[in-house]
């Protein structure tokens, strides 16, 4: 059936701003990686040049290109796996029956998603300090030595991923209890008369109906994951020895340190290619064990 006019007129709006600031910028990007546009065609654009695919192709031949996909892909690995663990059980307890001052607790543990991350990321670098900071204070009291936290190539990322964990986990323990909530209670009711454990109700019937909501936030959480960059900026600059470069990090550099925008476009565009490769692969993982017509084996 095709859509009246007066449809097409209520749309127009959201798809003139969608193609105006989205889809222009975007193809405005593509020509640009296959350009060198640098400071010199920014001066002049008789500068610039067309050299189709030789942005990429250079990128792949960059050893910090593939460092810094590493950084991301092991932030994305580690981070991932404990933002979702980290949303979920915080759900889970906000959601049990026995949890009192739930408001409370979900505004507090919300609390760091709304803040801003520069102002904590100042935080957490003077908590990790190697000389004053809190966390050495602590060990110091165990009698651990100190850890160059954010100094020693080994501590840095793992540190960038406790406070990203910590920073972002509160969004999805929203969502997720908002799943929690929807599951029927009958269900833990006719489970418990039949004599099923607390585990066997978490793995039979919440696991099962948090599907959706699962696959839903790890695709949101990759994708926020993968463009790390805040994090490492304020924190560590990309050190030590460049152990903490990103993707995101190395377009940025490569685009408003260097002005090399042909390069950092290119960058942009492999790492959506990277970020949709990973969401396909969820998708088809998804489905693994469904009928066609979507529901269990």
């Amino acid at each position: 059936m095709k859509p009246p006019r007066s449809a097409w007129l209520f749309l127009a709006p959201a798809l003139v701003v969608l193609g105006v600031f989205f889809l222009l910028p975007v193809l405005a990007a593509l020509v640009l990686s296959l350009t060198d546009y640098d400071l010199y065609a920014l001066a002049d654009l008789r500068n610039l040049r067309f050299v189709g695919f030789g942005n990429y192709w250079a990128l792949l031949q960059r050893p910090l290109f593939w460092s810094a996909l590493g950084h991301t892909v092991y932030f994305v690995a580690v981070g991932v796996p404990l933002s979702m663990g980290a949303s979920l059980g915080a759900a889970l307890l906000l959601n049990s029956p026995l949890a009192r001052c739930k408001a409370l607790f979900r505004t507090a543990l919300f609390a760091p998603v709304v803040t801003t991350v520069v102002a904590v990321a100042v935080i957490w670098r003077y908590l990790f300090n190697t000389r004053y900071g809190m966390a050495n204070h602590l060990l110091d009291l165990l009698g651990i030595h100190p850890i160059d936290w954010l100094g020693d190539p080994h501590w840095a990322m793992p540190t960038i991923i406790a406070f990203a964990v910590w920073k972002n986990f509160g969004y999805n323990m929203i969502i997720f209890l908002a799943g929690l909530q929807a599951i029927p209670p009958e269900l833990y009711e006719a489970a418990r008369i039949d004599g099923a454990s607390s585990w066997r109700q978490f793995r039979h019937i919440t696991l099962p109906m948090l599907k959706p909501t699962l696959l839903m936030v790890a695709i949101l959480t990759v994708s926020g994951y993968f463009q790390l960059f805040a994090e490492p900026y304020v924190m560590t600059e990309g050190g030590p020895l460049q152990s903490t470069v990103s993707v995101l990090y190395l377009m940025y550099d490569d685009g408003f340190k260097w002005w090399n925008l042909g390069s950092a476009s290119a960058v942009a565009f492999l790492l959506f290619l990277l970020m949709f490769a990973a969401t396909v692969l969820m998708l088809k993982l998804s489905r693994r064990g469904e009928h066609p017509d979507g529901g269990p084996a």
